[in-house]
């Protein structure tokens, strides 16, 4: 069988660092993609395991895998899904080889070490545990490994919720990126679980005005108004308290010591939002983009010649608009923070989340209490967006629990797509254990 382990290797299932390692030696970067080798990797481990498991694929060459383990019928199924698509290490300084998968002073060190082929490694080690044991769940346990996550989802989730529902019939919650892992504030250990996400959403402003001779340029033109414009989006958008991000300052205060527990709290008065987060530190900056819709510029195409001024340039904006808001809202703020020269059309616009379903919640942050105790669990608003989008379709909610146990020197968010990813090993045996009791528990 392809990728099944020699016998020496019969309990890889309890060593997820290998199981990562394997993966990330699948160069895997999209695009192009290229996860057919990968997945057949998985399918290999799955089958010698006794798994079941399926192929399904709209493009040969980007695959997606779905397994099941069977469960009582007392529960709805369980889904765990992730994605083996990377993003490109071009222009990066590594210190290791990106592709090799290699051990260093405790971590793993490659290229999706921590998005996400990480999280894939545990969640797989976590169900050929459960097949091992015998372990018969309250619901089925579904696995869906998915390819194309990192460049709009067409070959994975968006394929499997548009052509491959009977797969995922009866699935209620979910497990994916992104959350679990430890944030340290001061020496306070908390657990954010991802519950909602922003919407994205792609804007075009564009700027016209007179065309001409470069010899004879124009003051006040429209490179000048591209710099003002520019430098009008290095403001904040409006301050918005949706209930998400309320419930996780507040459980993020009650985390911590006074005097600081009191300035968070702070947060939540509109008028005050602003100063307060400018007197935060480093480590509560993940709260600027949960109480903003925010805007950040990505291209500028403008002229064609040296020596003539265009007569119109374009801007990408590339907004995340926290949950319930519009196209046509993020417009309007955009429109107060920059004036009305401005031209704006929306590009692309790929909904949201419904309001959250919390009903596995308590489940999932117990076990990340008994998992490190003395930690605070609290639900968390994703500023970015994830597959959970699309799973969402079929009233699937998804939690965001891949659980990473980290040290406090390790700046996780900062890893993300950067060069030196690499995740501790002994925070993938943590978060295998996690998801293991999860497999036990859910349903009870």
């Amino acid at each position: 069988m392809n990728g099944s382990p020699s016998d020496d290797q019969a309990a890889i299932y309890t060593r997820p660092a290998e199981i990562l390692k394997h993966l990330i030696r699948h160069n895997t970067v999209n695009p192009p993609g290229n996860e057919a080798a990968c997945i057949n990797y998985i399918k290999g481990l799955l089958d010698w395991a006794g798994v079941q498991n399926t192929i399904v694929a709209g493009e040969p060459s980007r695959p997606n895998l779905v397994a099941r383990i069977p469960g009582q019928g007392s529960a709805p199924p369980l889904l765990m899904y992730g994605h083996i698509d990377v993003v490109t290490t071009a222009n990066q300084k590594w210190r290791l080889n990106p592709f090799v998968g290699e051990e260093l002073d405790g971590y793993v060190w490659g290229r999706g070490a921590l998005d996400m082929k990480g999280g894939i490694a545990m969640m797989l080690a976590a169900m050929m545990r459960a097949k091992s044991d015998g372990l018969v769940p309250a619901g089925d346990v579904l696995l869906a490994v998915l390819s194309d996550e990192e460049n709009r989802s067409t070959f994975g989730a968006e394929y499997l919720v548009t052509s491959q529902t009977q797969l995922f019939q009866g699935v209620k919650y979910a497990i994916g990126e992104f959350g679990g892992y430890t944030s340290h504030i001061l020496r306070h250990r908390f657990y954010p679980i991802m519950v909602s996400e922003k919407q994205c959403c792609g804007v075009i402003a564009n700027l016209r005005g007179k065309g001409g001779h470069g010899a004879w340029p124009e003051r006040g033109g429209i490179m000048a108004r591209l710099g003002r414009l520019l430098q009008s989006l290095e403001r904040r958008l409006p301050v918005h308290l949706t209930p998400v991000a309320r419930e996780q300052v507040r459980c993020t205060a009650e985390g911590l010591p006074s005097p600081l527990k009191q300035t968070l709290m702070q947060l939540l008065i509109p008028a005050l939002t602003n100063s307060i987060l400018d007197t935060l530190g480093q480590q509560l900056r993940m709260f600027d983009p949960i109480l903003h819709n925010t805007v950040a510029a990505t291209t500028i195409h403008g002229g064609e010649s040296f020596n003539q001024v265009p007569g119109q340039v374009t801007l990408g904006l590339d907004c995340r608009l926290l949950p319930g808001f519009s196209p046509d809202d993020i417009i309007a703020e955009l429109k107060g923070l920059t004036g009305g020269d401005v031209e704006y059309e929306v590009s692309h616009f790929g909904g949201g989340m419904p309001e959250p379903d919390m009903g596995l919640y308590d489940t999932l942050a117990e076990i990340l209490q008994e998992s490190d105790p003395g930690s605070t669990p609290t639900p968390m608003l994703f500023p970015a967006v994830t597959d959970a989008r699309l799973f969402a379709r079929l009233g699937i909610q998804t939690y965001g629990f891949t659980p990473l146990n980290l040290p406090p020197d390790i700046n996780f968010e900062q890893l993300f797509h950067a060069a030196d990813e690499r995740v501790p090993i002994k925070a993938l045996t943590f978060g295998t254990d996690a998801i293991y009791k999860l497999l036990q528990r859910f349903g009870e």
